[in-house]
């Protein structure tokens, strides 16, 4: 391939507790670099204001090695795409400055990325001598992570349309929150899904809030998780540690199922039967169980994208990146951050 015909795409994503850089040629993946933040552990939650000082510590040696592990030069990059939202808002900054920082420096064009539609395109991150089998249109993608659930018809790259969202809280939340009443460590969503393989998930039943036509309320099933081992606790104080594997497999399951129940009523309505999932509790494996035994009763083909591109990742910036540089989309210095973003703008 000549080299003027070469798109060479940065992504840089900075949206939460994660630092992370990525290099895509011509839609190939050449390098994903992540670091991760462990401060946060010790508080239970991602604290902004640490998790926006430890970006500014890792994004020069992240963006650094990205580049090296491409195997490309500074002025080789054909455009930079960063994380513009949602997320938290000083994490952001730190990633939007030093993309226009390295804008200016290298003279590439900045292209702003909506998060939530990055994880949507993660299913067409193309890897040298690995199978490519993406999404083909219009699918429903379920995006579910920490700060979102959602179920989305995706009509092309960048043309999206929510069918359903949360209400309140969202099925990471549930899992974290959940987790933590448990004396789990964070993020307790993995420990809830290690856990629960050696439950039973019919142990216990929990509340499954009723909500009209495709949004989701979790609010309600982690009142009444709360609840339940208050009151169990007054009877035996040492309730969850003997029943915490059967309790992280009934929650695990109630998560489940109230996210499948809108899935299916949206692919039944829709006809779609292109069916995929996004977002870091798409990594859950009671989850990706579930998806795959459903796929096969609905006959639905089923997309489930790699455990690296489920959570926060560049990849699927410099991705994201890649479909709007072959249409134009780009972005001016003054470009500023959103901590909330529709997945349409």
């Amino acid at each position: 391939m000549n080299k003027e015909k070469e798109i060479l795409i940065l992504g840089i994503e900075s949206s939460c507790d994660d630092t992370s850089a990525s290099v895509i040629k011509n839609g190939y993946l050449l390098s994903n670099v992540t670091a991760s933040q462990k401060v946060h552990e010790a508080y239970g939650g991602v604290v902004p204001e640490l998790a926006s000082r430890a970006h500014q510590q890792n994004i020069v040696p992240v963006v650094d090695q990205a580049i090296k592990q491409a195997g490309i030069k500074n002025e080789d990059i054909s455009a930079i795409a960063f994380t513009r939202g949602p997320g938290l808002l000083g994490s952001l900054l730190v990633g939007t400055s030093f993309a226009k920082g390295f804008s200016l420096a290298t003279g590439a064009p900045l292209i702003e990325i909506n998060h939530l539609q990055a994880h949507v395109l993660a299913h067409f991150i193309r890897e040298q001598d690995v199978p490519y089998d993406p999404p083909k249109f219009p699918f429903l993608c379920l995006l579910v992570s920490g700060g979102n659930s959602q179920i989305i018809v995706v009509k092309d790259y960048l043309d999206m349309e929510v069918m359903g969202q949360t209400i309140d809280d969202a099925a990471g939340e549930a899992f974290d929150k959940c987790a933590k009443v448990m004396g789990l460590p964070y993020p307790g969503g993995p420990f809830v899904d290690k856990l629960a393989k050696e439950g039973n998930p019919d142990a216990f039943k929990f509340a499954k809030p009723r909500v009209q036509n495709f949004d989701y309320s979790f609010s309600g099933l982690k009142t009444s998780f709360l609840y339940y081992l208050r009151d169990q606790l007054k009877e035996n104080e040492n309730f969850i540690e003997e029943r915490k594997a059967d309790l992280c497999a009934s929650l695990q399951k109630t998560i489940v199922d109230i996210l499948l129940e809108k899935l299916i009523k949206a692919a039944r309505e829709t006809g779609i039967k292109e069916i995929a999932v996004a977002g870091g509790v798409s990594a859950n494996s009671g989850l990706r169980h579930t998806l795959i035994e459903t796929a096969a009763k609905y006959r639905w083909k089923m997309h489930i994208p790699k455990f690296a591109f489920t959570t926060d990742n560049a990849a699927m910036i410099a991705m994201t990146g890649y479909f709007k540089y072959q249409k134009g989309e780009f972005t001016g210095m003054d470009a500023v951050p959103f901590a909330r973003m529709d997945i349409r703008v």
